[in-house]
């Protein structure tokens, strides 16, 4: 399959102006809006079927006007998250070490843990530039409350260090987890990886690049394996190779300054498609068909290659849904239904 949509991966320019879109119209968001939004994870998990999504999206521009009508609810990201008394929080741990440069996660488990329990780490977007943990507490502290020991990490960013440090570092956090999972109460043999787009491209190689030598890096716990037991996949790339994406100033950056053509290895290497096999772990790929950040044909390339390999997966292909489609709440209830599902089936 040809991608024929331009992509501008993860563009911080693209996600602010996506974001004052939705925001433009949040000033007029009827109170009332989110009534029928699910009150407790408790609730959204006993749900039989998933929550239902508003009605008539075909198109991004419908979901702008139904923001504009107040029938959908937006996530604020500068509202603080509160943490219940069920969750105990510990910000700032120190997951590994590159030079004098500290690597840190926030963590979050269930206070009351009966044995140890999965573990989900949470890997934020930002081009690979920009961003920051915090981003996915919204997430964390729910996850946490449905019995998951849930870590979001930091990592380097491309002005600080080109590819593959951001892989580095994420594949050391799983070892991380690993390392301490009888100090927190986690399976060891049952984590599993989220994040959303350049997150989303970081979670996918975790899961299908495992162990893989060049990509391991040296920042700490090397003793353990960095393989992990599900990827959830909100709106990453999956192929950085195509033609048209060889001069992509985004992708420059992230591979130091150089194109596809002074360095084909390297793009190639970074390609979770590139590294798939029949062995890889069970994936979830959640995609809007309006993304024109991530176009969703990426999406289409990765679900057709699960397919061919007969690896386990679903995919939420949400008609009319952008880029970051999860800050709507009515969305991402529907997503976090499905997760929900997904780890149960997958992580026993």
């Amino acid at each position: 399959m040809k991608i024929t949509r331009h992509l501008s991966i993860l563009s911080p320019a693209g996600l602010s102006l996506l974001l004052f879109l939705f925001c433009a119209f949040a000033v007029i968001v009827n109170p009332d809006a989110g009534a029928a939004l699910i009150e407790t994870e408790e609730e959204l998990v006993a749900l039989e079927e998933p929550p239902a999504l508003p009605a008539n999206i075909n198109q991004e521009s419908d979901l702008h006007l139904a923001v504009g009508k107040g029938e959908v609810t937006l996530l604020n990201l500068s509202d603080p998250v509160p943490v219940p008394e069920t969750v105990i929080e510990t910000t700032d741990i120190e997951y590994g070490r590159v030079g004098d440069r500290a690597l840190l996660l926030d963590l979050y488990r269930p206070a009351r843990q009966e044995g140890p329990q999965p573990g989900l780490i949470f890997i934020h977007g930002g081009g690979w530039s920009s961003g920051k943990k915090s981003d996915y507490k919204y997430y964390t502290v729910r996850f946490a409350q449905m019995g998951f020991v849930v870590a979001t990490i930091s990592y380097r960013f491309v002005q600080e260090a080109p590819f593959p440090a951001c892989v580095e570092d994420a594949k050391c956090a799983v070892r991380w987890m690993r390392a301490h999972a009888d100090e927190y109460g986690i399976r060891a043999d049952a984590i599993a990886v989220a994040g959303g787009s350049a997150g989303g491209h970081l979670a996918m190689m975790l899961g299908y690049a495992a162990d893989t030598p060049e990509l391991e890096g040296k920042g700490g716990h090397e003793q353990f394996s960095s393989a992990v037991q599900a990827v959830i996949n909100l709106y990453g790339p999956t192929d950085l190779t195509p033609e048209e994406f060889h001069n992509h100033p985004t992708l420059t950056a992230f591979f130091g300054g150089k194109s596809y053509d002074q360095v084909p290895e390297s793009y190639a290497l970074a390609s979770p498609m590139h590294h798939l096999d029949k062995n890889d772990p069970p994936t979830l790929v959640i995609h809007g068909t309006d993304d024109s950040t991530v176009p969703v044909a990426q999406a289409d390339l990765l679900v057709a290659q699960l397919e061919k390999l007969e690896i386990p997966h679903e995919y939420l292909r949400m008609k009319g849904y952008p880029h970051t489609l999860d800050i709507l709440l009515e969305a991402n209830q529907f997503v976090r239904w499905h997760m929900y599902r997904f780890l149960k089936t997958h992580l026993n």
